[in-house]
C-alpha cells in the first residue's frame, strides 16, 4: 500500500519573467513561484487501481513524478508500506515501477536490450531477466519485434517497451503517467489487459489519464486534482454517482466546478 499525504511542490519562475492576466488570477503563481501541487493526498491498497484524473496543467504529472523520486517534494509524506520513500529513495526506486509521459528509450538499442539493461541496473541474473523478459514479452505482445532498435519502432513499440523496461523488476507499486495516449486500439487493449495483470497479482497500479473509459474499466478508486489540490479522493461507484445517470464525465465536471467534493476513506 502507498500513502501519499499532503504533497506540495513550487517552482521558481525565470527571472524577469511576465505572467498574463489570466495568470495573475490563478492562486498557484505566488510571488516568484508557481506551486504546481499545493495539497495532494490520496492512497492505493494492494490489488487496487487507482485512476488520476484532472485538467491539463493541474500538477498531476508532477505528483507522480514525486512519488517515482524524480522529482522531491517541498513537503509532505510518501509512505510504501513501511518504507518512507522520501527518507530512503535509492530503496524506493527498488520497489516502484514508473513509466513517464515520455518513453525516453535508447534509440541504437533493441527492444530486448533496452528492457534487460534497466534489469541489470536493478541487480537481476542474467537467467532471472531472461525469463521476466520472455514473460512480459509474452504479455505484452512484443516477441515479434524484441530485436528491433528502438529508433525504429511504432509509437506502440516503444510505449510497449517503456512498459516493460518500467515493470521488469516486478516491483510493489506500479505507476503509469497516461501510458496509452497516442496508441492505437490493439496496443491500447493490450495495455489495459496488462494493467489488470497487475492488479489480479495484487501489485497496485496508479496511472493517469483523460480517458474515462479506462477509469470505468479498470479503476477501483478515482482521485481528481485541480489547481495542484486534491478535489475528489473516493471509490469509483462514489465517483459515478456524482451524475445523476452514472456518466463519469458528468461527475468528473461537478468536481472541477467546485459543485462535489470527496475526499474519504471508503474502499
Amino acid at each position: 500500500m502507498i500513502e501519499i499525504r499532503q504533497l506540495a511542490k513550487a517552482f521558481a519562475l525565470e527571472k524577469g519573467q511576465k505572467l498574463s492576466e489570466a495568470e495573475l488570477q490563478d492562486v498557484r503563481y505566488t510571488g516568484r513561484s508557481f506551486c504546481s501541487v499545493r495539497d495532494v493526498s490520496f492512497s492505493c491498497a494492494q490489488g487496487e487501481v487507482l485512476g488520476l484524473l484532472g485538467p491539463n496543467g493541474a500538477g498531476k504529472t508532477t505528483t507522480l513524478r514525486m512519488l517515482s523520486t524524480a522529482l522531491k517534494p517541498d513537503a509532505g509524506s510518501i509512505l510504501l508500506g513501511n518504507e518512507d520513500v522520501l527518507k530512503d529513495p535509492v530503496l524506493a526506486r527498488r520497489k516502484i515501477g514508473f513509466l513517464s509521459s515520455s518513453t525516453g528509450l535508447y534509440g541504437r538499442l533493441t527492444a530486448f536490450e533496452n528492457v534487460a539493461y534497466f534489469a541489470r541496473l536493478h541487480g537481476m541474473s542474467e537467467v532471472a531477466l531472461r525469463e521476466r523478459i520472455d514473460e512480459l514479452f509474452t504479455m505484452l505482445d512484443m516477441h515479434s519485434f524484441a530485436s528491433r532498435r528502438a529508433e525504429l519502432m511504432s509509437s506502440g513499440m516503444k510505449q510497449k517497451t517503456a512498459i516493460a523496461r518500467a515493470v521488469v523488476h516486478s516491483p510493489a507499486l506500479v505507476v503509469l503517467d497516461e501510458p496509452t495516449t497516442g496508441l492505437d486500439i490493439m496496443t491500447t487493449q493490450t495495455v489495459l489487459d496488462f494493467i489488470r495483470g497487475l492488479k489480479a497479482a495484487g501489485t497496485p497500479v496508479i496511472f493517469s489519464t483523460h480517458h474515462l473509459d479506462e477509469v470505468s474499466s479498470l479503476c477501483d478508486r478515482v482521485v481528481v486534482i485541480n489547481q495542484g489540490i486534491s478535489a475528489f479522493d473516493d471509490s469509483l461507484s462514489a465517483f459515478s454517482s456524482l451524475s445523476s445517470n452514472g456518466d463519469l464525465r458528468e461527475a468528473f465536471m461537478a468536481v472541477i466546478k467546485g459543485e462535489a467534493k470527496s475526499c474519504g476513506k471508503s474502499m
